[in-house]
């Protein structure tokens, strides 16, 4: 089925519309980036998944959501620097035929992530 992500903003209760993520292949400690996308209304990728079932590999990757600039961006007052600034998530794909929802749960001050449906 692909790779997918959302993201809740649950310090407002809401998804976390306008947030920047980018999505990036790993190898050892290199990353490339692939994509950069502005999150949705429904705190998605606006242009659905970020890999579909054919283009899905086994391999490593990174999602790096910038937290703080959403935040920011939402009037929120933040100390210097933020606690949370950019949140980067590395992550394997085992089985390129499964999907993969990678979801964030995100504050100023934590966030949570899982292997989602």
């Amino acid at each position: 089925m692909g790779l997918s992500t959302h993201v809740l903003d649950t310090m407002h209760g809401t998804p976390a519309a306008g947030m920047t993520v980018e999505l990036h292949t790993t190898q050892g400690e290199q990353a490339t980036l692939v994509k950069r996308f502005i999150l949705n209304a429904d705190g998605r990728n606006p242009d659905g998944m970020l890999y579909d079932h054919a283009s899905l590999k086994t391999g490593t990757y990174r999602l790096v959501f910038d937290v703080a600039g959403y935040f920011k961006s939402r009037g929120v007052e933040l100390p210097e620097p933020p606690f949370l600034n950019k949140v980067s998530l590395d992550f394997g794909v085992a089985d390129a035929t499964a999907h993969y929802h990678v979801p964030l749960l995100a504050s100023p001050w934590s966030y949570s992530t899982y292997r989602g449906s």
